[in-house]
């Protein structure tokens, strides 16, 4: 979700769900340790339920960058073991350390003694990892070091010779695989991603695991999450219709433009919303040809709502 779930897309989901976990951006150790820490951790309180996703292989790093996280409010540091794009295995870390399992251990280790609590998302294999015994064999040797919740992209990932976005794509999903590993791992909260569409989707899987994980589908089709509090938390959503959602996002457009964003910075993340409803094209194109220019407001949003036939949806 590198570009895509920002302090801005993160917002505008709490408006969709309560309920669900949000997750940041992977961050690297380096950019919090080196870079502008500040702007990196900054979130509003509305998005909590929150965790921060981390990208490193330094178990010290990664203990410092998760005591930051504590500081800073965040319930969960994620240490992403399953990213594929070619600035990880550079940088030696994301889905390059399923490699490693041990050394992904004693990351976990480190990070655990900040008191916040850590998880892992990973992949079922890497590269010439093809064997059901080495995926379940990561998870145990890392859970070792404390971990007790694992969030499985149940695809593998190829490092050469597939870019990241045909890693998200080509390598078949293995659910049973994920199944398998909570039935023989039982004390482990076990959490499956990947090609999961719809809420059915969600409660079929919720049969095996013991959490979903949304990414290209929740971005995409925003309005899935509406579904998720009533569906899945048994409890009623924040808001009942798509205007209502885009009605209680205004205050923070203005909030955020007064203090130097741009609109499309924030309504990128809003193109879906529509997805499926009368006048859902000439909303993303009005969106997509104002929202850029500078001096755009809230005006744009409300032109775009407008072009929208049937607004209550």
């Amino acid at each position: 979700m590198m570009d895509w779930s920002d302090r801005h897309c993160r917002y505008f989901w709490r408006l969709l769900s309560q309920n669900a976990l949000m997750y940041t951006e992977m961050v690297t150790t380096g950019a919090l340790i080196h870079g502008d820490r500040e702007r990196f951790l900054h979130y509003d309180a509305a998005e909590h339920p929150l965790a921060l996703q981390l990208g490193g292989s330094d178990p010290e790093d990664l203990a410092q960058c998760a005591r930051w996280a504590a500081d800073a409010g965040y319930i969960e540091a994620n240490l992403n073991c399953g990213c594929p794009s070619d600035r990880v295995q550079n940088g030696a870390f994301g889905a390059c350390l399923m490699a490693t399992p041990e050394l992904v251990r004693d990351c976990v280790q480190a990070m655990n003694e900040t008191g916040l609590r850590i998880t892992v998302k990973h992949r079922i294999g890497i590269d010439d990892m093809d064997s059901y015994d080495e995926f379940r064999d990561f998870v145990a040797t890392v859970a070792e070091g404390g971990c007790d919740t694992f969030i499985v992209h149940a695809r593998k990932a190829w490092l050469q010779g597939l870019s990241p976005k045909e890693n998200r794509e080509i390598p078949p999903l293995n659910y049973p695989w994920v199944y398998r590993l909570k039935k023989e791992l039982p004390s482990l909260s076990i959490v499956i991603n990947g090609g999961i569409e719809t809420i059915e989707d969600c409660k079929t899987h919720l049969e095996h695991v013991d959490g979903v994980m949304l990414g290209r589908a929740a971005y995409h089709h925003p309005w899935l999450l509406s579904e998720v509090d009533a569906q899945l938390f048994a409890t009623p959503p924040p808001h009942h219709s798509r205007e209502r959602i885009i009605e209680a996002l205004l205050p923070y457009i203005e909030q955020e433009l007064s203090a130097g964003t741009r609109l499309n910075q924030i309504t990128r993340h809003l193109l879906g919303l529509y997805q499926q409803v009368p006048g859902a094209r000439r909303f993303r194109r009005v969106l997509s040809e104002r929202a850029h220019r500078p001096g755009a407001g809230t005006e744009v949003l409300m032109a775009a709502l407008a072009e929208v036939t049937d607004r209550a949806a």
